[in-house]
């Protein structure tokens, strides 16, 4: 298999070399977790939100069509100029675009994973534009140099002095300053004189209502809301799966998103946004990229539903012990998983693999999407399809050989239970992947089936 990027695995490994790093990483995200639990079960209808929620996602699934093209009609009618792009390169082309239009060279952007899935940073600045990142999270790692490592918490995998050197060096804070409200103030007063002196402003969409040509957006800042209302055009970068039928399907959604997400009952802002003001210009940009495709593949539509509250994050064991960045994707953990498959199998196809299975993603998930269930689907297309490693296909063939014949299957029992118990150092090496991250048993002095064969003599 030729990848272009580390795998999951390596990456993971990587990761777990810095033990109290991986301790604390893990302790924080179970923190979001359980804040989110406390919240669930303050709501004795949370399970019939989460079943209205994803029926009404199966409805978009099905009507995606009709619901986009109402949207638009009813969007360009509120005064806002849609575009639809293909690919993340139309996507970003259509930007770059409405940015030289204005004449600006600077534009300030709010969270949007959308964008991070398109690279959108990168292509701006090569064609000479000056981006920043509005979001406290997200502007952080854009001084870094890094990507969000979580689509909730972007500098998750900080500790608060590589936050305050980062400051530091960008910022001119105090060095080694880490105290939070110290350096959020620094931070507040870096970014107001980008709002007060960008043109252009970018936000993302979480829902975009067919039924008023309207949208929303979701922090807990206010950073899009300063954005988009100072500036003089304001761009919205919209995947076409956040489209939801009628504005009082809004309410399931909004007490879902941010319980789920870090436990509050609602975003601090909840911003709906149905026309320009006097003489702003406003755009919407609907994108596919592969969207559309995911659509048509019956075990994956599911995925759609997804509204990135990141509680699939929060909760998986892997995510939260293997960090962000090891999945190489922009969206990471069992989300990310079942998503970057479909954009490019190859370049993906070890992310399936990075689960347990143990189903506790599709547990907290507010949509209800069977994570867990195309995580194990994602596998079997990926092994049919070639992208496997070799040597697993190789493997599996072998285990199926033995395990389809009993004499075999007890020969390799009695070889393995005497290669551990007389020739030990040939499983315990570092050659063994499995003996590197656990204890080997102590070799039985037989098998089952020898000891109920014994027994039934006896």
């Amino acid at each position: 298999m030729n990848k272009l990027t580390v795998d999951h695995a390596d990456a993971a490994t990587e990761f777990n070399k810095n033990e109290a790093r991986v301790d604390w990483h893990d302790e924080t995200l179970w923190f979001v977790r359980t804040k989110r639990d406390r919240a669930v079960a303050l709501v004795p209808e949370w399970e019939q939100l989460r079943e209205a929620a994803s029926q009404i996602k199966n409805h978009v699934l099905s009507n995606m069509h009709d619901l986009l093209t109402q949207f638009e009609a009813n969007a360009i009618r509120n005064g806002i100029t849609v575009h639809w792009a293909a690919n993340g390169d139309e996507h970003n082309a259509i930007i770059h675009k409405l940015i030289q239009q204005a004449g600006a060279t600077q534009m300030v952007k709010s969270k949007s994973m959308l964008t991070e899935e398109c690279h959108l940073n990168k292509y701006l600045i090569d064609n000479g534009i000056d981006v920043i990142d509005s979001d406290l999270g997200e502007r952080i790692v854009q001084m870094r140099g890094e990507p969000p490592s979580h689509i909730v918490l972007p500098a998750i995998h900080l500790t608060k002095a590589e936050v305050g050197e980062t400051f530091h060096q960008h910022l001119g804070t105090d060095k080694g300053a880490t105290d939070p409200q110290y350096l959020t103030e620094a931070a507040r007063h870096h970014l107001r004189d980008t709002f007060l002196t960008r043109k252009v402003a970018l936000t993302g969409v979480n829902f975009a209502i067919a039924e008023t040509g309207g949208f929303v957006v979701c922090t807990n800042e206010g950073n899009a809301d300063m954005g988009a209302h100072l500036a003089d055009v304001h761009i919205a970068a919209m995947g076409f799966e956040k489209i939801i039928p009628r504005a009082e399907h809004l309410g399931v959604y909004l007490r879902l998103l941010a319980r789920s997400a870090t436990g509050q009952p609602i975003t601090t802002f909840s911003s709906h946004f149905h026309r320009p003001r006097p003489g702003q210009e406003m755009h919407i940009v609907i994108v596919d990229n592969g969207r559309s495709r995911q659509l048509g593949r019956a075990d994956f539509r599911n995925s759609l539903k997804c509204i990135r509250c990141a509680a699939c994050m929060n909760t998986c064991p892997v995510y939260r012990r293997s960090g962000g960045f090891s999945y190489h994707s922009a969206v990471a953990g069992p989300i990310g998983s079942i998503l970057a498959p479909n954009l490019d199998m190859r370049q993906n196809a070890d992310l399936p693999f990075a689960s347990t299975l143990c189903g506790s993603c599709s547990n907290v998930c507010p949509v209800k999407i069977d994570i867990h269930d195309q995580l194990y689907k994602w596998r079997q297309v990926l092994m049919q399809e070639g992208y496997g490693p070799g040597s697993k296909t190789v493997a599996m063939k072998a285990m199926a050989t033995v395990l389809e014949s009993p004499r075999l299957y007890r020969m390799a029992g009695k070889i393995g239970r005497g290669v551990l118990r007389f020739a030990p150092v040939t499983v315990e090496n570092r050659l063994n992947p499995w003996y590197n991250q656990r204890e080997m048993p102590e070799p039985p002095a037989e098998s089952f089936h020898d000891w109920y064969v014994n027994r039934k003599k006896e």
